[in-house]
């Protein structure tokens, strides 16, 4: 069954309005706080949203069922979202990764009627962010702003097709910004309470002046059924646009490196550091050669701020770090024994050898392992995995932080060394790995 809920957003902006509607009427309208209609007499963002609507499209995705199939079978809907036109000339639309996935065919439902096929320029399942064309005339675009310009308390409007409903606008405020720590992916997220449901993925999350601020991915929900809870996240346009000009010119996203293995600080870490707060990436282990290591990073390090922008854990590095290109400079502000130091290093392109071995610890496949520490509570021997990368091989095959590796390419693994040594035996990894009190079985293999 389908529950209809009021939207927070808006009952709190009419109450609002309504408070200060006898205010409204000894101001003139220039010199008032909120977009103010004289001719009909209303309060209203619509001047600024009504520019932005038509370039919001449904995109339909269309592939073959997992049934026997002929020759003659078409390709048949099997997911729905939305996107919304950033380049009309070229017919550019950005919609998630997660829209398109495994699609074969894509079609776009236009606001005036027009439905037309869409070509896959690129996708990238890191950020989850996807490109499409079409070849049509008469298109709208939206334009777009600098998400680092953004405030938490901001109005933010979601626009897209939810539930099977034609386009829907819905209201609420930014939440919270730089928000990571949900999956393994190049997270730094904008929190809206707008609301956001099935359908509205890869739609625009727009200002009160209808400008392009994020691209809806993903909700939070306390409901089995996924329903909205007023928690809903975007990749920001400082992301989406890095990698939109990475996909229409390569097809692919290639992003840097800078050599350094990292955990977030939590509670029982500070302590362990005697530190007072719990925000920071953990510098777990730094690999030869590397542009961390040239800096003069090391092992303990605390990183709290990258580029000026504080640092909640380590998934804000890998934001910042996961859409630079070879060659970008980067600052960062560390933490060494309680005194505050500044590095500065070059992303470098990332080795091609999928397995690199540090002096305490291992990066394969996009995945960070370490040796078991006293601290990490587990008493069973292994390597474990402290982090992986958004989009990698590792990832791509469900390997997650936290697991425990106890065995590599028919090998016992009681370290990352001897995981080092197993690895080395030959191309791939078949991995046995203790999940809580499951074993898995994962098999990694290095990308062509």
């Amino acid at each position: 069954m389908t529950r209809l809920r009021l939207l927070t957003g808006s009952a709190l902006a009419i109450a609002l309005l309504g408070s200060v509607a006898s205010v409204a009427q000894a101001q003139t309208a220039p010199n008032f706080p909120l977009p103010y209609d004289a001719r009909r007499g209303v309060f209203s963002f619509a001047a600024g949203l009504e520019r932005s609507l038509p370039a919001v499209v449904q995109v339909t995705t269309l592939g073959m069922s997992a049934g026997p199939t002929t020759g003659e079978t078409e390709p048949t809907p099997v997911s729905s979202g939305s996107g919304v036109i950033i380049d009309a000339a070229n017919g550019i639309i950005v919609t998630n990764h997660h829209v398109i996935e495994d699609g074969q065919k894509f079609r776009v439902d236009m606001t005036d009627g027009r439905l037309v096929d869409a070509t896959l320029i690129g996708s990238d399942k890191a950020t989850d962010i996807a490109v499409l064309q079409i070849n049509a005339t008469g298109l709208s675009q939206v334009e777009t702003v600098d998400s680092d310009t953004l405030r938490t308390g901001d109005l933010a409007f979601a626009v897209g097709y939810p539930l099977g409903l034609d386009q829907t606008l819905t209201m609420g405020v930014i939440s919270g910004l730089g928000r990571s720590g949900m999956g393994d992916a190049v997270e730094d997220y904008i929190q809206t309470d707008a609301a956001v449901n099935s359908g509205n993925s890869g739609g625009p999350l727009l200002d009160s002046r209808g400008r392009l601020i994020g691209i809806n991915t993903s909700i939070l929900s306390g409901d089995f059924g996924g329903g909205n809870d007023g928690i809903a996240f975007a990749v920001p346009t400082r992301i989406l646009l890095f990698v939109v000009e990475q996909l229409r010119a390569n097809g692919e996203v290639t992003r840097g490196r800078i050599g350094a293995t990292l955990g977030s600080l939590n509670a029982e870490r500070a302590v362990e550091a005697g530190l007072s707060f719990v925000r920071g990436a953990i510098v777990e282990d730094i690999l030869p050669g590397s542009p961390a290591e040239r800096a003069g990073l090391q092992r303990g390090d605390i990183i709290t701020r990258i580029q000026n922008r504080p640092v909640a854990n380590a998934g804000s590095v890998q934001a910042t770090v996961g859409i630079a290109a070879p060659g970008t400079p980067i600052t960062l502000v560390y933490l060494r024994n309680g005194r505050e130091a500044t590095a500065r290093l070059t992303v470098e392109t990332p080795s091609i050898d999928p397995v690199q071995v540090g002096a305490n610890s291992v990066q394969a496949y996009g995945a960070n392992i370490r040796d078991v520490r006293h601290t990490d509570g587990i008493s069973a021997t292994g390597a474990l995995v402290v982090a992986v990368e958004g989009g990698s091989t590792a990832a791509q095959q469900d390997l997650r932080a936290g697991d425990l590796i106890t065995a590599a390419n028919g090998m016992s693994v009681a370290g990352f060394a001897d995981l080092g040594r197993a690895l080395a035996a030959g191309p791939g990894a078949a991995l046995t790995v203790q999940r809580g009190d499951e074993t898995v079985e994962i098999v990694l293999v290095a990308a062509e």
